[in-house]
């Protein structure tokens, strides 16, 4: 499995090249390349005017240079980005997918129900928690510790967002 190599806001917008400043609120994306998911950050204008094709978005705000950046994630953006990994059969993407789970287990948003063997595959029935009894299934691609681990640094360089709005 490959690792993925999620940038850090760069403080340009993909569309215009153009710097997009402390402070500034930019749309940062998830867009599926041959290489994988890569982080790509468009300023408001560009990204109000074009609309370019992403996996997934978030609005952000540019942070100060030294700035230490305060990590933020909704728990709708949770929801919708592990609900669009519902349907990957990508390795990698199964693999993320399960160590979303396990943030949104731990968040009590997803509750584990029971397993299943599946064509030689583990296959988790979750609880979706206020969702009138609403189910979701996870296949659990039995990572190290030490995978879990970096997927989840990962999962937290791909949503590095302000603290704020």
């Amino acid at each position: 499995m490959a690792d993925w190599e999620i940038k850090r806001p760069l403080g340009v917008c993909g569309g215009t090249e153009k710097t997009i400043a402390p402070g500034e609120e930019y749309i940062a994306t998830l867009v599926e390349t041959e290489q994988g998911l890569q982080r790509r950050d468009y300023c408001r204008e560009y990204w109000n005017n074009n609309k370019p094709a992403v996996y997934c978005y978030w609005k952000s705000t540019m942070p100060a240079g030294e700035q230490k950046k305060k990590l933020f994630i909704d728990d709708d953006m949770l929801m919708a980005f592990f609900e669009r990994l519902a349907d990957e059969t990508d390795e990698e993407k199964l693999s993320f997918r399960f160590v979303l789970t396990l943030i949104l287990m731990r968040k009590r948003i997803l509750k584990y129900d029971s397993s299943a063997a599946v064509e030689g595959r583990e296959i988790w029935t979750l609880r979706i928690t206020g969702r009138g009894g609403e189910m979701a299934k996870v296949i659990n691609p039995h990572l190290a510790e030490d995978k879990i681990e970096q997927l989840s640094s990962q999962l937290g360089q791909i949503l590095q967002v302000e603290l704020g709005k």
